[in-house]
């Protein structure tokens, strides 16, 4: 089963005040650069290394967000940007009345092929076509 990881799940890897769900995050992300089933998006990129750079407890330095992107975001992300992403973030937003933003996530799960989207940002359970949201905390 192919899956997509939301930003909020690579975030919490590094959220010590939230252990239970550091801990699942973690796991999530060790099994999808094991398994090869876990995507994200360039998105996800951009936004992990905004919110690392800049709004982490302890922010990362650029060196250490260059490691983490080399070992773990781009091994992960299989969507990049494109005319058809966009097209579709569109229809998305649209059709499911959804933020733009995450209209581009959701785009980007279908894009990867993935059934399911984790992400605790979104109703669990919703579905957007093929693509099922699972909030891996509760």
């Amino acid at each position: 089963m192919r899956y997509f990881l939301d930003t909020d799940i690579l975030v919490y890897q590094f959220d010590d005040t939230a252990p239970d769900k550091q801990r699942r995050a973690r796991t999530l992300v060790r099994d999808a650069l094991g398994g090869g089933e876990g995507v994200i998006s360039g998105q996800v990129v951009n936004e992990f290394c905004n919110l690392a750079l800049r709004r982490f407890a302890k922010p990362f330095t650029a060196g250490q967000c260059q490691t983490y992107f080399d070992q773990v975001l781009a091994p992960l992300c299989q969507v990049g940007w494109s005319d058809d992403l966009i097209r579709r973030a569109l229809q998305i937003a649209d059709r499911w009345q959804v933020a733009w933003y995450d209209a581009l996530i959701v785009a980007g799960a279908q894009s990867a092929g993935a059934n399911v989207l984790y992400s605790e940002d979104f109703q669990a359970g919703a579905k957007f076509g093929v693509v099922t949201v699972r909030n891996p905390f509760t």
